[in-house]
């Protein structure tokens, strides 16, 4: 029907037209078919040539390399590293293949505040401004006072239960002898606790994981101990934004200096870490040792 019509539409216009041309004239007006002069149009610019598609590197493209020869070289000092990354964004999960649990000496004050904050968020506590300030001085400078007050006043080794299973941790207990810094994980439970708490599967609100994540991205130089807690990921990703929780303690199975460093990294916290070192040198050694396996895995401090 539309055809039909169009076609009487320009009959009837070339039928006046006809007329008026006779006339004084009338601006030819045809469809469908070319004008009887036509003009060579110009020719278009040439087309820049195409960019040839560059396939972007992952950011993690060889990281499995440089682990294996950070824990080669570890070993090579008499330290015995465990180690996991994961890529938030792409799930790649990057490991030594150590898995052993290991006493998490002050990293266990993640799942104290962790216990804490959710039932602050649930009605069940309130925190007093003392104990906001005690929660934030225990994961910005790992003070030991305060986890021993809210482990006592929460439940202490219930804690941990409480913990392992909204976590789903498989490989974490809690202390055989009732010390909080014995509890036991491993670095996959630990890099999954992180996974969970950012994407809120964990169970806890993000205004409470928010609270912590703060806190861990406040991290100061020295614990309340005196002790230099800036080991492992801070010193090693020393390009990276990075928010961490840190432990130590001398000694475990024998005369092994314990160190676990734990966090997010980047400003968007797509990247997750755990390591550990148990390592027979003196203290200082020892963080020095553990600090250059994070360098090995990201040279020049960056993922």
């Amino acid at each position: 029907m539309r055809q039909r019509l169009a076609t009487r539409a320009m009959t009837r216009t070339a039928i006046v037209c006809l007329a008026v041309l006779l006339v004084n004239g009338c601006e030819a007006q045809v469809w469908g078919s070319p004008p009887a002069t036509q003009v060579t149009p110009e020719a278009p610019p040439p087309a820049a040539p195409e960019t040839p598609s560059v396939e972007a590197v992952a950011p993690l493209e060889g990281l499995d390399v440089r682990i294996r020869q950070a824990t080669a070289d570890a070993t090579s000092s008499g330290a015995d590293i465990e180690t996991v990354v994961m890529d938030r964004d792409t799930g790649q999960v990057f490991s030594n293949g150590n898995n052993a649990p290991f006493p998490i000496a002050s990293v266990v004050k993640l799942f104290i505040a962790d216990d804490l904050l959710l039932q602050v968020a649930e009605g069940k506590t309130q925190l007093s401004d003392a104990d906001r300030k005690s929660l934030d001085v225990m994961l910005r400078s790992s003070d030991d006072t305060a986890a021993q007050n809210f482990w006592d006043r929460d439940g202490r080794n219930a804690i941990i239960g409480r913990v392992v299973a909204r976590y789903g941790l498989t490989s974490t207990t809690a202390p055989y002898n009732g010390h909080w810094d014995v509890t036991q994980s491993t670095a996959a439970d630990l890099v999954r606790y992180y996974s969970k708490l950012l994407d809120g599967t964990g169970g806890l609100p993000p205004e409470q994981a928010a609270i912590i994540l703060s806190d861990l991205a406040q991290s100061t130089p020295t614990g309340t101990d005196g002790y230099p807690q800036r080991f492992g990921i801070p010193e090693g990703l020393y390009a990276e934004t990075v928010a961490v929780k840190q432990g130590w303690f001398c000694c475990w199975s024998g005369s092994n200096q314990l160190h676990v460093s734990t966090g997010a990294i980047g400003p968007d916290r797509r990247y997750l870490m755990a390591i550990s070192s148990l390592d027979p040198t003196s203290a200082a050694a020892a963080r020095a040792n553990i600090t250059q396996a994070v360098k090995t895995m990201f040279p020049g401090g960056k993922i």
